[in-house]
């Protein structure tokens, strides 16, 4: 099953997508469920007599438009390790992105005039669908409600200008988060899933799933120890070798450029690049 998070009429709501047309769930539950991080904990059915919409004519939002927390997993496929001379490291390295720094599918991913040096980085997100702590690896699937496309978009001068990654990671509108969240009964847990992102047709990264360092089982279990887990909290698992900052020379996201992450079992994420 698809999720989307989307604007109809103004109103921020979401539903099922089927065959270009969504059902209309939050038009149904209103203020039982008033959005999507809150359907999913709701536990409600989806209701087939909700209202149906045409896809195309919708403005998408960001698959869980408010997240308590998205956290982000650096470093966490050997050839990305590789590229950027660092070392892999006993536990899953992490930061955080904010709501505001994200945008979705079909929006442009906004060049800010600080910087000449925004990179991609094509990845998995991972929706939490019920609350933990201290979750066991064995466990780790009971937790995540569906899987998204995400383009970790990132200011690399102001990411490297100290130890810290948050400003360079968290630029306004620099991330993109869709289009859909397929569920996890449509992706079995442990699936290998082919990741690849592309610059204007060129393919830049590619890769699978089973390469990652640390597993999407062993990041829930590390979350969930320093922090409970909500409900429509996000975990973007990690990209693989050839961001553009490494490249050589580099290549780095310019106004008018396409950017596309697609996940074999998901779909693709595509955005367009617009400076501020």
């Amino acid at each position: 099953m698809k999720l989307i998070s989307f604007l109809h009429e103004n109103q921020a709501s979401y539903g099922v997508l089927r065959d270009q047309q969504v059902l209309d769930l939050g038009a149904c539950f209103g203020a039982r469920a008033p959005d999507l991080k809150t359907f999913l904990a709701s536990g409600l059915p989806v209701d087939e007599a909700a209202p149906r919409r045409e896809f195309a004519g919708l403005r998408l939002l960001p698959v869980i438009p408010n997240p308590g927390q998205i956290f982000c997993v650096g470093l966490n496929y050997a050839d990305h390790v590789q590229e950027t001379g660092r070392q892999s490291t006993e536990h899953p390295t992490i930061f955080m992105r904010v709501a505001e720094s994200q945008v979705a599918h079909g929006e442009a991913i906004v060049l800010p005039p600080e910087s000449g040096r925004l990179d991609y980085e094509g990845e998995i997100a991972i929706i939490i669908g019920k609350a933990g702590r201290r979750i066991a690896e064995a466990d780790a699937a009971d937790y995540i409600a569906g899987y998204a496309c995400y383009n970790d978009g990132s200011i690399r001068d102001w990411q490297t200008a100290t130890s810290q990654w948050t400003a360079g990671k968290n630029f306004w509108r620099t991330g993109g988060f869709g289009p859909w969240m397929v569920t996890a009964d449509d992706i079995p847990f442990g699936t290998r899933m082919s990741l690849v992102t592309r610059l204007n047709g060129q393919e830049m990264q590619r890769t699978t799933t089973d390469l990652l360092i640390h597993s999407f089982a062993r990041q829930i279990a590390h979350l969930s120890t320093f922090t409970p887990l909500a409900v429509g909290d996000v975990i973007v698992t990690g990209t693989p070798g050839g961001v553009g900052a490494k490249r050589q020379p580099p290549v780095f996201m310019r106004e008018g450029d396409v950017v596309e992450v697609e996940v074999d079992r998901i779909g693709i994420l595509r955005n367009t690049v617009r400076a501020e």
